[in-house]
């Protein structure tokens, strides 16, 4: 008996990016996060009779900076429509949104990992106005009753849909993750997805491995962290294929990740184009661009995250994961080449950029401007650290002091006795003292335990408090270890 065939998963993702606006996009109402409920309405985003929506210009913008950044065609007019279906938290009965004319088609997002290029089609870009927030209180100390905000109602965003490229639940992350840094890359989005500002729906399918035609598709929406997607993808392509194998229809649906559960639930039964009886809004005129605009745009747009890494890699001879991590934001691409260029050891300033920097912009939130030593001071200190005045670990601790204080690696190093020890007849002694105190570990050493001369390194670093040259510890511990002595 033939075994059954195996299921490939195909997925497209759907990322819904509100754009950076101080103002809704039909409207004036603000849009900042954390108001109180109900206090940024007004007539046209809570859906009055009577009250007629204006287009704001940033909004077009920035979709057009998008969509140009994705490598798409921007259309010179485009078409809002009316997308109706009924929904609590959705005041007009219907969402203003974009259909058969979005305002850009066609692009690829290209990048490089660890397994080679990857290039995932892009369908479409279009706008559309976001729904209000339905707060449901709990039966159990609650009042058991949905509670609703339209705070969120007619905040711009806009709508990134994919081809169905992606085959696996890391490569559909990794994606989202690339374009969230491209979304921040042109300003048009602020990557919170804490606060609700960037979320992702993945269309998730299977079919039998070398099959073009799809499967079923089930829609997992409204996904809000990489990790997230990638274990409900992960959970959605398992739960589709078992069913499959038993020879049981997969259900078209809409679900949820239930991130306590750990799996996917099902929301409702997923609606189909003509179910939402689309029709062009006849109170919003056609959205003419013209082709000066789009070259203007065009013209302002930074350097995108990818062009950043595979400069920093042709540049700097730096690794794909180094150059990939500094490349995320151009604030710290700029700090990486400032400090390079005083500290004349890129992979040096790239390994400081991407560990103790990396580490301080955590805890100041993640400005690059809040880092208390200036690429500067940093690149003066590494480059004390290549002439052998100071070691890379002692390094670290002068580090912290400038941080601390805003002084000089020079001044520290002179007033805290930080210099780096590379007389060989100090650390002898040094190092016969540490083989006569940890006779266990030679006695492995010479055994042909070559990994306890890292421990035995380790505690002449420690006796040293980090300022010995380390290639001359390990000489002459070799040494010393060799002939039984430290001399």
């Amino acid at each position: 008996m033939a075994s059954a065939p195996p299921f490939e998963p195909v997925i497209g993702l759907e990322i819904h990016a509100q754009l950076r606006t101080e103002t809704k996009i039909f409207c004036g109402c603000a849009t900042a996060f954390g108001a109180a409920p109900n206090s940024h309405v007004c007539p046209v985003c809570l859906g009055f009779p009577g009250a007629l929506p204006v287009l704001n210009r940033q909004v077009v913008e920035l979709a057009m900076r998008v969509g140009l950044a994705l490598g798409c065609t921007i259309q010179t007019r485009s078409i809002f429509a009316r997308k109706n279906y009924f929904y609590p938290d959705l005041p007009k009965g219907y969402q203003i949104s974009q259909y058969e004319h979005p305002i850009a088609t066609d692009g690829v997002l290209h990048y490089e990992a660890d397994d080679g290029p990857h290039s995932v089609r892009i369908l479409r870009v279009h706008l559309e106005e976001d729904a209000g927030k339905s707060l449901h209180a709990s039966t159990r100390g609650g009042d058991g009753h949905s509670h609703l905000d339209f705070n969120r109602s007619g905040v711009p965003l806009v709508e990134i849909v994919t081809h169905p490229d992606l085959r696996s639940a890391a490569e559909a992350s990794d994606s989202f993750a690339r374009l969230r840094a491209i979304l921040l890359a042109v300003g048009a989005n602020d990557g919170s997805m804490e606060e609700g500002s960037l979320r992702c729906d993945a269309n998730v399918s299977v079919r039998p491995a070398g099959q073009s035609e799809f499967g079923i598709k089930v829609e997992i929406k409204n996904v809000n962290s990489f990790r997230f997607l990638a274990r409900a993808i992960e959970y959605e392509v398992t739960r589709q294929t078992v069913r499959c194998v038993a020879g049981e229809r997969v259900v078209q649906e809409s679900r949820q990740w239930d991130a306590t559960l750990g799996r996917t639930v099902s929301m409702r039964s997923k609606e189909e184009a003509h179910d939402y009886r689309y029709f062009p809004e006849p109170d919003l005129p056609p959205v003419d661009v013209t082709d000066e605009w789009i070259a203007e745009v065009r013209a302002s747009l930074p350097e995108l995250p990818e062009v950043r890494k595979q400069r920093l890699i042709r540049d700097y001879a730096l690794s794909s994961s180094d150059a990939g991590q500094i490349a995320e934001t151009a604030s710290l691409t700029r700090f990486f080449e400032a400090t390079a260029a005083v500290a004349t050891n890129a992979k040096a300033a790239a390994n400081w950029v991407t560990g103790e920097v990396t580490r301080r912009l955590k805890q100041a939130g993640g400005a690059v401007d809040a880092v208390a030593v200036t690429p500067d001071a940093l690149g003066r200190l590494l480059a004390m650290v290549d002439a052998g005045r100071v070691s890379a670990s002692a390094a670290k601790d002068v580090f912290e002091l400038m941080y601390g204080s805003g002084r000089e690696a020079e001044e520290i190093v002179l007033t805290e006795g930080l210099s780096q020890i590379g007389d060989e007849a100090e650390l002898k002694d040094i190092v016969a003292g540490v083989i006569d105190k940890h006779a266990d570990a030679v006695g492995r050493f010479r055994a042909g335990n070559e990994g306890t001369l890292g421990f035995l390194v380790g505690q002449v670093m420690r006796a040293t408090r980090g300022r010995a040259n380390p290639r001359l510890v390990n000489e002459l511990l070799r040494r010393g270890l060799a002939d039984g002595s430290g001399e």
